[in-house]
């Protein structure tokens, strides 16, 4: 699939449609931006995203701003994100992330050199 820019922001898809959403990205070798802000994902979604975005080896541009992933979707992400060497912007702000969840995100920006946007 030839998906460059996909914004799904604002639409409450939540972990099912998170869900779903994971059994197509990982075809999706040319997604450089991906925007799913706002859809009240939780730590189940990030964890079924987290699956796939690691194939997403073009992926530059990542929202998943003001959903509910709290630290232990926080923790999947940050354990497969490090893969995405041209991730440039990451946004995981309002997303309820204590101490535990910013531990395994700390890790994943050393390891990515390209990233220059982290909120």
């Amino acid at each position: 699939m030839a998906l460059a820019h996909l914004n799904l922001g604002n639409n409450s898809i939540g972990d099912e449609g998170a869900s779903r959403l994971a059994r197509v990205l990982g075809e999706c070798k040319t997604l450089a931006h991906l925007d799913l802000s706002c859809n009240i994902i939780g730590s189940e979604g990030a964890g079924m995203l987290a699956g796939v975005l690691g194939a997403c080896k073009a992926l530059a541009h990542l929202d998943l701003s003001c959903n509910s992933i709290g630290d232990e979707g926080a923790g999947m992400l940050a354990g497969v994100l490090w893969g995405c060497k041209r991730l440039a912007y990451f946004d995981l702000s309002g997303n309820s992330i204590g101490a535990e969840g910013a531990d395994g995100l700390a890790a994943l920006l050393g390891a990515c050199k390209a990233l220059a946007h982290f909120d």
